[in-house]
């Protein structure tokens, strides 16, 4: 197969993303199957990319052989357009005054905890390349653009994760916010994908919820992963995230925190300057990353480094278009 490139998606990507958006599901918030949705997260894309300041998200795309295979994304700042909430996971304890019994049991408090934290998601690849290491290097590029933007982000990032559902329908939902709302889970998953989740603020609960109340299947989905997050959320923890106790509102899916400064990527990211498209071997173990907003561009690479010069693989120093002495980073796979 061809050397895969990522680079910011345009507005030609439009079939390709709904196509993703199809194949990705129920409960994947951040690409729904709605063409207006998609034209203007596109569109929001582009601006940010310009240097605009408002809310939304950066999408990157994975290109192989000139199509569209995957997506991921980055929120410079969360809570700019409408409060960012969760829920986070505390513990109660009480003890009777008449005979010393002391209890303890879950508590969920909606919160705007995470406003203004950097967010990585959307992390979509064609299934037929989720065999190939594909969604590792689609997952990296996001960091990696957070790292070649530094000034762009403030100091933590956060990724939430989908869910557990059970044949498209959540149970925490259906326990929780179907009873607030009045709505099913895919009702409001469709709202908060093409509108936003103000309807949060405006019908959710003040009062924290006890999870004992709960009935045990919704319990037990409350920071438990869909089934197609488990490998993005062990890359997740490989970067440098953890587990702080926040959930999502919508699916109760956990959401990870991480210092930017600490994630691999950025920590690890080397510079220098091209020195020619000749290696000594053609395994491609990095990723090659040149430009910023709409020319960011990254591709995996057979790298050798000295002394701040940069030699690759002539086939990835053609897709990143390399003239000698051109500014590149690089990172390994």
């Amino acid at each position: 197969m061809a050397i895969p490139r990522i680079r910011p998606v345009r507005p030609d990507d439009l079939e390709a993303l709904m196509t993703l958006a199809r194949l990705a599901g129920p409960g994947f918030t951040n690409l729904p199957p709605d063409r207006p949705t998609l034209e203007s997260k596109i569109d929001c894309s582009r601006r940010l990319l310009s240097g605009e300041k408002l809310g939304g998200a950066i999408i990157l795309g994975l290109e192989i052989d000139g199509r569209l295979r995957g997506c991921g994304m980055v929120f410079p700042r969360l809570g700019v357009d409408w409060p960012f909430y969760s829920y986070r996971i505390s513990h109660t304890t009480q003890r009777s005054s008449i005979d010393g019994r002391m209890v303890r049991f879950p508590v969920l408090t909606l919160t705007n905890d995470l406003e203004d934290c950097a967010e990585v998601g959307g992390l979509m690849v064609d299934p037929e390349l989720r065999k190939g290491g594909y969604g590792r290097m689609m997952a990296r590029s996001r960091y990696l653009f957070i790292a070649t933007h530094r000034a762009l982000f403030g100091d933590r990032v956060v990724a939430d994760l989908r869910g557990w559902l059970d044949d498209g329908r959540s149970p925490f939902w259906d326990a929780v916010g179907g009873r607030f709302y009045a709505m099913s889970f895919a009702e409001a998953d469709h709202i908060n994908a093409t509108t936003g989740n103000q309807f949060i603020a405006d019908l959710g609960p003040r009062a924290p919820i006890y999870v004992n109340m709960l009935a045990p299947e919704a319990q037990a989905a409350i920071g438990k992963v869909h089934d197609d997050g488990r490998a993005a959320r062990a890359l997740l923890l490989e970067e440098g995230f953890r587990e702080e106790g926040y959930v999502d509102i919508f699916d109760a899916g956990p959401t990870l925190v991480a210092e930017i400064d600490q994630l691999r990527a950025v920590r690890d990211l080397h510079h220098g300057l091209f020195a020619g498209g000749t290696v000594t071997h053609e395994v491609r173990d990095h990723m090659l990353v040149k430009g910023s907003g709409a020319d960011f561009c990254c591709v995996p690479a057979a790298v050798e480094a000295a002394s701040g010069h940069i030699r690759t693989d002539r086939s990835s120093a053609d897709l990143l278009a390399l003239a000698e002495h051109d500014p590149i980073g690089y990172l390994a796979l």
